[in-house]
């Protein structure tokens, strides 16, 4: 069971490198690509108050987008964060 998920858009380069930093964590997150799916598209938006991509949980935990990621890599929280998800 994947711990991670995150929802993208084929053409977003903040995708591209959300996903390069979890990966440097050992992780490969659950996408769920919202590009052609307006249903998944409504629930991202639904469960995060927010309309841009990437949105990324990590278990239940909405952390946010790309820059909130980078937030969390820097203050080590991201570490912690994602031990239990291996």
């Amino acid at each position: 069971m994947n711990n991670v998920i995150i929802y993208s858009s084929n053409t977003c380069g903040y995708c591209t490198l959300a996903k390069r930093l979890l990966a440097q964590h050992g992780i490969t997150p659950g996408e769920i690509n919202i590009d052609l799916d307006p249903v998944r598209r409504a629930e991202m938006a639904q469960r995060t108050g927010r309309r841009t991509v990437p949105q990324i949980f990590i278990g239940e935990r909405h952390v946010g987008g790309f820059d909130d990621l980078v937030l969390l890599e820097r203050s080590g929280e991201l570490g912690r964060l994602l031990p239990a998800t291996r």
